[in-house]
């Protein structure tokens, strides 16, 4: 009898820890797993969602042109202009050329009728005249601007 209780005590004991090394084997097993799903998520999260950009907007301060007259006599706009631009030196070219730009500008818009500027169409096709207009070189040897949009801020036709 002492030999089948020592017997059972060692069968025990195998067993007891061959559950424990099971067990700490599969918990290796599912923190591996687990571990390997985290890294894969996360990569997929960061392909998913690009790295956000903040826009970069220069504001032109409001200003006033006399349009070309019409039927009606002499008309006005009054307009406030921010242009979105594409990287910061884009910005500070325009930035430093502003009599320039607003200059532009100004003899654009004047030459503009009433007509061409009450409709959503013709607002939009100004919005490209004006990139067209001060995407040409302020100064020699100036790097290309990268104007992304201009946004009309005020604008009133009087």
């Amino acid at each position: 009898m002492a030999e089948s209780s020592g017997g059972s005590k060692k069968l025990l004991w195998v067993m007891i820890i061959l559950v424990l090394l099971s067990s700490g084997g599969a918990a290796a097993a599912i923190y591996m797993v687990m571990n390997q799903n985290g890294d894969g998520n996360t990569a997929e999260a960061q392909v998913q969602q690009p790295e956000r950009e903040s826009p970069i907007f220069l504001d032109i301060e409001p200003f006033t042109v006399n349009l070309e007259s019409d039927r009606s006599g002499s008309r006005l706009l009054y307009t406030g202009i921010t242009l979105r631009v594409g990287n910061e030196e884009s910005k500070e070219i325009l930035d430093e050329h502003m009599p320039q730009v607003r200059s532009r500008l100004l003899m654009l818009l004047s030459g503009k009728q009433v007509s061409e500027l009450t409709s959503p169409e013709g607002k939009r096709a100004l919005s490209q005249e004006i990139i067209t207009t001060l995407n040409e070189p302020l100064t020699e040897n100036q790097a290309p601007l990268d104007l992304r949009e201009v946004l009309f801020t005020e604008f009133i036709v009087q």
